[in-house]
């Protein structure tokens, strides 16, 4: 006879807390622990990004990011960092954001101090060495040109210019051959001088870990050996500018087989108290295959394969983005259907059914994207960098239990409004006058 094992109540409910330690030095330490994972992910999040950067050396943070895998005092040869995470079956990697610098690696649970001690060191004790500088400028300026080579991602660059302007947050985050072209060792170890400091660093680990034995390694790794000059604070980062671009319709014309369309306008920033109801608004307009978007543009017409819209926010700014993959003689239709559901939200209320389907779906995915060491790892370290604080999970989930069709309806109306609108298109598109008319006269009213 088969005997079942029937968990405890307590056991099924087993609660994810992240604790937050803060070194000597003002470095935070969070620590996930999650005993039924295999894993240890370490994050190191630096709060810099291209936001904070210069025109002249535009690419600065992304070109470090680059750099730190290059070779340290202990790891000279320029692959001896991912060999020793490789060599332990994990695997490691950063990214580079308008507002922060993050470098993590993944691990087998047991291996964490290997894992800690190759962080540490990347990030810390970089050699910069000239030879690698060179040979990694070249890396990155074909990163630039596959970038701008790729339909998709160019139209997202054209977007963002044209919803920010003349400003960093419209600058491209890379850089372009230019400025990567201007950039010297003194500029990257100026970079780690001013932005790379303790109180500027969070630490995250999340996985099969204990908390004593994280906080004991990072003291052992964090704590020392950095110079007087780290214990100040970082520079504050600028305001964003609340205009737009001069040229709101930016247009690539391209012998391409179909037209990459974008549309913005620009919305809430991160800690918004309407944050819950603009999320739950995004997926009402595009967030599925069952939002409005989809269904009117895909379903019942066939203008596209692919179709929806993304809410993005910054520290005091952010944007909501509508793309699609069209032919060139859809492209008009697709941006007046478009616009007309835009219109529809700020007109009248979401249904209770649409509001019950979306609530479950924005809760949902929510909850599904924290099924990792990995998703917990970036999750606690982002928001304690970015916010200051690590919301609770019930917290999100209650604050998008709270969101009325009133209150989509009033987050739209702020969002979806006159002057607020800016396009793109990538393609063999030729009715530029048409669509810069759209946008330049869009209006809800």
């Amino acid at each position: 006879m088969l005997r079942q094992f029937m968990p405890n109540a307590s056991d099924s409910q087993v609660s994810v807390e992240p604790t937050i330690d803060v070194l000597p030095n003002g470095l935070r330490v969070v620590v996930t622990s999650i005993p039924h994972s295999q894993a240890a992910v370490l994050a190191a999040y630096v709060g810099v990004g291209s936001r904070d950067e210069a025109r002249d050396t535009l690419g600065l943070s992304h070109y470090l990011e680059h750099m730190l895998f290059k070779g340290t005092e202990s790891r000279p040869e320029p692959t001896a960092i991912s060999a020793a995470i490789e060599g332990a079956g994990g695997s490691l990697n950063a990214f580079t954001s308008r507002e922060l610098t993050c470098y993590w690696n993944r691990v087998p649970f047991d291996r964490l101090p290997l894992a800690m001690d190759v962080l540490a060191d990347s990030v810390r004790h970089s050699l910069l060495a000239e030879s690698e500088i060179e040979r990694e400028r070249t890396v990155i300026c074909s990163e630039i040109r596959r970038a701008h080579d790729q339909p998709g991602q160019r139209v997202s660059q054209l977007l963002t210019q044209a919803t920010y302007g003349e400003q960093p947050l419209g600058w491209e985050i890379a850089g372009d051959l230019e400025s990567v072209g201007a950039v010297t060792r003194e500029h990257l170890a100026d970079h780690i001088a001013t932005w790379y400091r303790p109180s500027n660093i969070v630490l995250s680990v999340a996985g099969n870990v204990e908390r004593d034995e994280v906080v004991e390694l990072a003291d052992r790794h964090w704590s020392d050996g950095w110079s007087a000059e780290a214990f100040g604070s970082a520079p504050r980062r600028s305001s964003a500018q609340a205009s737009m671009s001069e040229d709101i319709s930016q247009i690539e014309v391209r012998n391409l087989e179909q037209c990459n369309l974008a549309l913005a306008l620009r919305a809430i920033h991160r800690l918004d108290p309407d944050r819950y109801a603009m999320t739950l608004m995004n997926e009402v307009l595009g967030g599925g295959m069952t939002s409005r978007l989809f269904a009117e543009i895909r379903e019942k017409r066939g203008l596209a394969y692919s179709v929806g819209s993304h809410p993005t926010a910054f520290d005091d700014a952010g944007h909501l983005s509508i793309m699609a993959g069209v032919t060139a003689e859809h492209v008009l239709e697709t941006v007046d259907v478009a616009l007309g559901e835009l219109y529809k939200l700020t007109s009248e209320p979401v249904t209770d059914e649409e509001l019950e389907r979306v609530l479950a779906y924005a809760i949902g995915s929510f909850r599904l994207g924290l099924d990792s060491a990995a998703s917990w790892a970036h999750r606690s370290g982002g928001m304690l960098l970015s916010n200051g604080f690590i919301e609770p999970v019930e917290e999100t989930i209650a604050g998008y239990e709270a969101v009325t069709a009133a209150d989509i309806q009033r987050v739209a109306q702020r969002v979806i409004r006159e002057g607020n609108l800016a396009g793109a298109v990538v393609g063999p598109f030729e009715a530029v006058d048409d669509l810069r008319e759209r946008v330049t006269n869009f209006s809800p009213n």
